[in-house]
């Protein structure tokens, strides 16, 4: 640990272009000294991520100096030094802004310890490393909980907790309470002060004033270049600091008229997104007049979201009515949903998601088409939102090419150039700078001077009075969000979840094989018991099987259809125009659809009750006598990594399809071939998610030192007890007793 006072980081000159024609960075000079905390400020675009990957040593500069924790990593005499960066940042943590994409597995503390492992520490050592950053963050009841279930504060303090492990003596981080209710950038900005208090040197990239307060010095950044290095300003009694909500939740007066007719009308609304879930919503009614501005507000995960999904028709109550303008949404046919698109707009959360087309102005065009408007009059709706946004100069930019402040001020334009008579904005100047909220906050205006409806849901405090008539506050359904104790019926921590991974996934392999074999009743009757025995002692519930298995079983069905008409052995049951149906045809299309069902169950189960660092480490150990040949470890981790990843991108997309049919999108309501080119047009937005969150994955992996054909240790070492050889033994009875049917033809 460097002393206090000592350099830390330094950087002489920096210069860093993307395109190698404009500089991001511009004669950058900037020294970090140990135990001192800087708050990077600036508007959006003007290089404060870019500078902050820089000093993290995750990007080197085209031009300069950079010497991180006493290594000189880069200069121009001699380019990057990979070996020196490779000691350099095993002692340098950074913590992102997307918090799902720096989570790489699926229990805390095993998220914690994967920077130690790749630091290659031994395993006695990394579970006190683990335990004393998980207690230093306040999230050591946690350990066992599934890091991707917890709320945006807890997640944020864990990625911190993952660098801390590192024994990281710099954290740098990257506007980590973007998106966060009052109490969980409360819970990020506590942990900085204790990290801190330990003498670990703080880079914090920040658009919140008060975040700055506690900063030995505030640096301003504009077009690459440091224009103000000093201490911070104390907030003036005209700014807006995040303050405490009223206990009844609503504002202090109506400034609308309240004879008004009402646009929006919740009745006895209860909603989950799975029925065995808890409800999101229960019971809610509520009222938005024509021409009010409402604000919503409420914790992390309380169903501020949902709330604005119904409203926008994507999604439908469970009971009780959602009624906008007069339509039932609940119950809305084709036609009436066209109206429900005419009439509401929704500004997306993730402005990513709701950006699919190759130019900005194709972008904002996308809803005054399908609205069926002219060529010219499409393209006055594109001049005045972008105009109004003030991004009328990037129209022929590619949207994904754009600041993620930049995202958002394009995704209100696409929205705007619909003229809804409804918006709903969900967190609309989240990652936006002062001046970008400003314009926010102007449209919000212009808005109701027009008369226009708009429910705002947002954790600045101080913009729901300024601008609200009234307020809904939200409150979790749940007493907590993500619970800290264990459940003894988590499949996490059943008998099937603690065998070892080697034997679990090398045995079940087995008896799966073994049933593609299964040619009669009785083979698979044997086939059926060993499945349910392992669904048993799983405790993985019937309804979570099912929806984990049950578009494969749908899938196999309609093959399994298609032995009908190609199966013509035994009775004849009935004939269907000229297809005879026989007993043979029906009885040989029941036995693989249900032989290929219970091959999709058993796969289920492994993957439910194994984490994806299991996996990791079964698989490589299973594959060790092939390192000589193959990139083993490589290989173990892209697999764990895609396990984890699938159902992240799987959400990018249906988060793209929602904001396709939010804008009159022909995926929704449009003919079969316009639904299907509709579809096709999803492709590009995902794939280029997919990239995004690859780039993210790639940043996160190395700020975790995992680095290519390096040595990592395990924090637990694999070992075969006595019941993962009763296991084995069990599958191999089984596939005997297959054998010995299909031996006698039985």
């Amino acid at each position: 640990m460097s002393a206090p006072g000592d350099a830390v980081l330094a950087l002489e000159d920096v210069r860093y272009s993307y395109d190698g024609a404009d500089w991001v960075l511009d004669g950058i000079d900037l020294t970090v000294r140990a135990g001192e905390r800087i708050a990077l400020a600036g508007a959006n675009g003007s290089g404060k991520s870019t500078l902050a990957r820089v000093l993290a040593g995750l990007s080197a500069p085209d031009h300069g100096t950079v010497t991180l924790l006493g290594e000189r990593v880069f200069d121009d005499a001699h380019g990057a030094d990979a070996e020196a960066y490779r000691r350099a940042t095993r002692h340098i943590g950074m913590v992102f802004q997307n918090r799902q994409d720096q989570l790489v597995t699926t229990v805390t503390d095993e998220d914690v310890a994967f920077g130690p492992e790749n630091l290659d520490v031994a395993p006695a050592l990394i579970g006190g490393r683990v335990h004393g950053a998980l207690d230093a963050v306040g999230m050591a009841d946690w350990a066992a909980s599934d890091p991707t279930s917890l709320s945006g504060g807890q997640q944020q303090r864990v990625a911190i907790a993952g660098m801390l492990a590192m024994d990281a003596q710099v954290l740098i981080l990257d506007e980590p309470t973007a998106m966060l209710d009052p109490q969980g950038r409360a819970e990020v900005m506590r942990t900085l002060d204790a990290v801190q208090a330990h003498g670990t040197a703080i880079v914090l990239v920040t658009h919140h004033p008060e975040e700055r307060l506690k900063a030995d010095r505030v640096l301003t950044l504009d077009h690459g270049r440091i224009v103000s290095d000093r201490p911070p300003i104390p907030l003036e009694d005209g700014s807006r600091p995040v303050a405490a909500d009223r206990p009844d939740g609503l504002s202090e007066a109506s400034r609308t008229d309240t004879a008004a007719e009402p646009m929006v009308r919740f009745e006895q609304v209860t909603f989950a997104y799975h029925r065995q879930d808890a409800p999101v919503l229960e019971d809610w009614s509520c009222e938005v007049r024509q021409g009010e501005t409402v604000a919503v507000t409420g914790a992390n995960g309380s169903g501020k979201t949902t709330f604005a999904r119904l409203l926008a028709g994507l999604e439908r109550p469970v009971s009780g009515r959602v009624l906008v303008d007069g339509i039932d949404v609940g119950h809305a046919g084709r036609r009436d949903r066209k109206a429900l698109r005419r009439t509401v707009g929704l500004i997306m959360q993730r402005p990513e998601r709701q950006l699919f087309a190759d130019t900005v102005a194709q972008d904002v065009a996308f809803g005054p088409i399908n609205q069926g408007l002219s060529p010219d009059a499409v393209a006055d709706r594109v001049r005045e939102a972008l105009a109004l946004v003030g991004m009328e100069d990037h129209a022929d930019r590619s949207p994904f090419a754009l600041s993620g402040g930049q995202q958002r001020l394009v995704a209100i334009a696409g929205v705007l150039a619909c003229h809804p008579r409804l918006l709903v904005m969900d967190e609309p100047t989240a990652s936006l700078d002062e001046k970008g909220t400003g314009r926010v906050l102007r449209i919000m205006r212009e808005l109701r001077e027009r008369g226009v409806t708009v429910v705002v849901i947002t954790h600045d405090l101080g913009l729901a009075r300024e601008m609200a008539d009234r307020t809904f506050t939200f409150t979790p359904a749940g007493t907590e969000r993500a619970q800290s104790t264990v459940s003894a019926a988590d499949p996490m921590h059943s008998p099937v979840a603690r065998l070892d991974p080697r034997a679990k996934m090398g045995g079940v392999l087995v008896f799966m094989f073994s049933m593609f074999a299964m040619t009669s009743w009785p083979q698979l009757a044997v086939g059926a018991v060993v499945t349910a025995a392992l669904v048993a002692a799983s405790r993985v519930g019937p309804s979570r099987l099912w929806h984990a298995v049950r578009a494969f079983v749908a899938l196999f069905a309609c093959t399994a259809l298609l032995n009908l008409a190609v199966v013509h052995e035994g009775r004849v049951l009935c004939t269907i125009w000229h297809w005879q149906v026989t007993d043979g045809a029906v009885g040989t299309a029941l036995l693989y659809w249900l032989r290929f069902s219970l091959v999709i169950i058993c796969g289920a189960v492994v993957l439910l009750t194994t984490t994806p660092t299991a996996i990791t480490n079964g698989f490589e150990s299973l594959m060790t006598p092939l390192k000589r040949w193959w990139h083993v470890q490589e290989i173990a981790l892209v697999l764990s990594l895609a396990l984890r990843f699938v159902p992240t991108l799987a959400g990018e997309a249906m988060g793209i399809r929602d904001a396709q049919a939010a804008r009159g999108g022909a995926i929704e309501s449009g003919s079969p071939m316009r639904r299907m080119r509709a579809f096709c047009a999803i492709i590009v937005p995902v794939f280029a998610g997919t990239i995004r969150h690859a780039r993210g994955l790639a940043l996160a992996l190395d700020a975790r030192s995992y680095q290519e054909g390096m040595p990592r240790s395990h924090w637990h070492p694999l070992h075969m007890r006595a019941s993962d050889w009763a296991f084995l033994a069990a599958v191999a009875a089984s596939v005997g007793a297959v054998a010995v049917l299909h031996m006698f033809n039985m």
